[in-house]
């Protein structure tokens, strides 16, 4: 860490942005498509397991890893500094106490997040998402109050972690170095935050509200048409859809 310190630091704010706050983005997008109903989160799942074999490697690769790399550099980070709000309440300090607060509650929520939904937390009681019944088995997880609110408190202390990250991630890179630049940037990332984390809710929102009886019916017919297309497909058949020409009767 020592001879590397500027290089890992460098590589600790670029991951912080890209691929990991890229990947909150697309998540926190991709689960608020439930407000489309199940059919349509449903599509967006089975477009992402469309990866087959590949998926864990892209989770690895782009998404885990990552992850622990930005963790791990920024629990170093944080065992060597105190918070200071209380004798400088200064609007910096502010910033920066919570960003650590809230980068140890995403840790921790993201872990809890994995085990819960992800099929890597099946061994160990969790794992509760079905790929094939996206809405409904995430439904009946969230269901609980107390799952509510622990979403709603490890949603947000993820976005603004992000929001705010990317506001100090400005400052690392030299973008904007200018107070005057770093007010306008500190709007311009509120409001990022902002728009993420009613994103976010609305995805929480619409899983509340998914009717789960209902829900399992869609995911079954279009399992089903899915099973059919891919043995069409298998043996050389047209789909579905396309009409099969009919020779002409005889008179």
């Amino acid at each position: 860490m020592g001879r590397h310190q500027f290089l890992i630091f460098r590589l600790f704010s670029l991951a912080g942005l890209m691929p990991v706050g890229a990947y909150v983005v697309i998540h926190l997008m991709t689960n608020a498509s439930v407000l489309g109903g199940p059919a349509t989160f449903q599509a967006q799942v089975d477009r992402i397991h469309s990866l087959g074999m590949l998926l864990p490697f892209v989770e690895w690769t782009f998404i885990f890893l990552p992850i622990l790399f930005h963790a791990a550099v920024g629990f170093y980070i944080i065992s060597g500094g105190l918070p200071n709000v209380g004798s400088y309440p200064y609007s910096g300090n502010v910033r920066y106490t919570l960003q650590r607060a809230t980068g140890m509650l995403a840790i921790a929520f993201i872990l809890f997040h994995l085990w819960q939904l992800h099929y890597l937390g099946k061994a160990l009681g969790g794992g509760a998402f079905n790929a094939e019944h996206a809405s409904s088995s995430t439904a009946v997880a969230l269901n609980p109050v107390l799952m509510k609110i622990i979403y709603i408190i490890g949603t947000l202390s993820v976005v603004y972690h992000l929001s705010n990250g990317l506001w100090t991630f400005g400052i690392t890179w030299g973008i904007w170095t200018s107070e005057g630049a770093q007010r306008r940037a500190g709007y311009v990332c509120a409001a990022f935050g902002i728009l993420l984390a009613t994103v976010g809710m609305g995805a929480l929102y619409g899983m509340s509200t998914v009717n789960v009886p209902q829900a399992k019916v869609i995911e079954d017919r279009m399992q089903e048409a899915r099973e059919m297309l891919d043995g069409q497909v298998a043996v050389g058949m047209p789909k579905a859809e396309t009409p099969i020409s009919q020779p002409p009767k005889k008179n």
